[in-house]
């Protein structure tokens, strides 16, 4: 081999491994690219009225993903799984996450196995390509017994398993009750964190509902750092009547309120793991439900979402 081609050849090998590297940075970079999108209980009563045409606004909008919580009867919003993700499709808009609440009544202790209907669930959130199956409340049955409860948090990683096998993983959103009660002299929030396996089971931390029972986000993911893959980003203010959940406070238009939402969700980004911001308005304040959350959009965009 003369010298001219030897240095070719290693010249060509370093251009190969720098491109390699590059690859390597860009693929980095596209897996930490932020999901925004919405929860579709933001505009429920329109969903049940007209969700073919309601989704068809959300992606005028500027949407590009849907989180859903209108799954029964193995149908989204009347759907069959098959059905609403050609839908979706068809308007460019994809479902990463969805809500489907995991009772007791979906685990057969006696078989130690999930029930029928919780193994179509995931089977349904698989076909629908989620990436995450999220339970948003915890029984209360579950939560006055400290033994109870830590059985459960074993069927939750169980749960994790089973979405693992479609490629998936489970998740459980907070209300407010996990910052207000307490077993064995911990707060349910703290104790949900330390008996699930973050590989199994991810958490998406909804900083409105926190708020109610006096739960800070900021502090929340300052303490455990890397556990939030979601999060619903929400902004509160303050109630004319109880408010949501009886806390005084009500949902309002993102930055309109009194949580430091900017702040707040980037702090996600930057050390607790999110990747998944989902925009989520109860109530409205005189607006439609659809001008709240395109007001909510332009903000995201306006900070750079």
């Amino acid at each position: 081999m003369n010298i001219s081609r030897r240095s070719f050849l290693m010249k060509g090998t370093l251009a190969l491994a720098g491109t390699t590297l590059f690859s390597r940075q860009l693929s980095a970079i596209a897996k930490k690219k932020e999901v925004l999108g919405i929860q579709l209980y933001s505009i429920r009563d329109d969903m049940k009225t007209d969700p073919l045409g309601t989704l068809r606004q959300l992606a005028d909008m500027g949407y590009k993903n849907v989180e859903h919580a209108g799954y029964g009867n193995r149908k989204f919003y009347g759907y069959a799984a098959k059905d609403f993700k050609r839908v979706l499709g068809d308007l460019g808009l994809s479902m990463p996450s969805g809500h489907t609440v995991m009772g007791k009544q979906h685990w057969d202790a006696g078989k130690k196995d999930f029930t029928d209907e919780w193994k179509y669930t995931v089977e349904d959130a698989a076909v629908m390509g989620q990436r995450f199956v999220i339970s948003p409340w915890l029984d209360e049955s579950m939560r006055t017994n400290y033994d109870d409860f830590k059985n459960y948090m074993d069927v939750f990683n169980k749960s994790g398993e089973l979405c693992k096998k479609s490629g998936m993983k489970f998740g459980y959103h907070n209300h407010d009750f996990e910052f207000s009660q307490e077993l064995n002299g911990k707060k349910i929030f703290d104790l949900i964190l330390e008996s699930t396996d973050p590989a199994l089971v991810a958490q998406q931390l909804d900083i409105g509902n926190m708020y109610h029972a006096g739960g800070i986000a900021l502090d929340i993911i300052k303490k455990y750092p890397g556990r939030f893959e979601l999060m619903h980003v929400k902004d509160e203010i303050k109630a004319a009547d109880k408010g949501e959940m009886g806390g005084g406070y009500e949902s309002t238009v993102l930055g309109k309120g009194i949580i430091p939402v900017k702040e707040v969700i980037d702090l996600g980004k930057k050390s607790g793991g999110t990747r998944h911001f989902i925009i989520e308005q109860e109530s409205y304040q005189g607006l439609s439900p659809l001008e709240s959350v395109k007001q909510d959009l332009d903000v995201m965009k306006k900070w750079g979402y």
